[in-house]
Formats: structure tokens, sequence, C-alpha cells
């Protein structure tokens, strides 16, 4: 078994540089790094406290040093977030909730205005109903926490892949 071990690393080593597969946050010939692209994107506020949360997330993601570079993109991020019964009692009084927050977000380039990019993003978190008020609040805020974070990683990877596929045609060389 230890014999096929090292041929089959090899061959599956060399099927897999073969397929055009590309680091993403990686060194690549003749590319920008991916982390110099996303931080060229501007994140305006967004609405309410769990859009704080987002812009946090997502700031802290794509510009981790500062200051971040003059912007060349801004993404527009839309929330909305809703909260549903999971587990009701005989007496109708609910034990867990579920809290659904969905992003809608465009990508658009700062000099024309063009829009490059449209997604969504969804996350469901769920938290338990407890006797004290105040416990409910605490679990309900810490699934909206991840909840946020969730919602910012699923942009952040979109589009970090975006824009690294698409950084010729971005950058006006031709498209790869």
């Amino acid at each position: 078994m230890s014999r096929l071990l090292g041929p089959l690393a090899i061959a599956s080593c060399l099927l897999l540089a073969a397929c055009g597969f590309e680091p993403l946050y990686g060194e690549r010939e003749q590319a920008i790094p991916t982390e110099s692209l996303l931080s060229r994107v501007e994140v305006p506020p967004i609405k309410d406290r769990t859009g704080q949360l987002v812009r946090i997330e997502l700031t802290n993601r794509m510009t981790p040093t500062r200051p971040a570079p003059r912007s060349a993109f801004t993404l527009i991020v839309k929330l909305n977030e809703s909260k549903a019964s999971l587990a009701v009692k005989k007496d109708s009084s609910a034990t867990r909730a579920n809290l659904t927050i969905a992003a809608s977000f465009i990508l658009k380039q700062n000099s024309d205005g063009l829009e490059l990019m449209k997604g969504s993003v969804r996350s469901g978190n769920n938290y338990d109903i407890l006797v004290s008020d105040f416990a409910t609040l605490a679990a309900e805020s810490d699934a909206r926490r991840r909840g946020a974070k969730d919602v910012a990683d699923g942009i952040v990877d979109r589009l970090a892949i975006f824009l690294s596929r698409n950084q010729q045609r971005l950058s006006g060389g031709p498209a790869r």
C-alpha cells in the first residue's frame, strides 16, 4: 500500500498542474496579487446594525493593512434579515429560532459606474430562546455576528475569484 502512495501522489500533482489550476492567493506569473485587487474595493456604509457588522467584516478581510489604496471599485451591499421559530412547544412558545441574513451585492467600477458583477449570499444561524430575555438577546446577537461574518466571507470569496479571473480585462489588457 505504501509503495503505491508515492507514485499516486506524484501522478495527482501532475494532473493538478495540467488542469490549469492557479492559486487564488498565491504567487502567479504576470498577475497582480489578489490581496492588492481586493484592497482597491470600497465598501460604503450599509444600513442597520447588521449592515455595520457586515461592512466591518468586509473591510477587515479586503484591506487588513491600512491605509487602503485609492479605490477603483465600489461594492454596494443590501441586506435582508429574517427570524423564524424552529422548535415550538405544545403551549405555542418557541425554544429555538433561526436568524437568516440574505445579502445582494453589486460591484461597480468607479471610473465609469459600470456594473461588473452581481451576486447574492445567504447565511442561516440558529440560537436558543431561553427563559431570560437578556440571554436570548445575547444568543441572537451572537447569531447575527456569525451570520455577518459568513455573509462577508461569501462576498469576499466571490469578489476574489471574479477580480483574479478578470484582472487583465479590468486593467485594459486582453482577457485571459
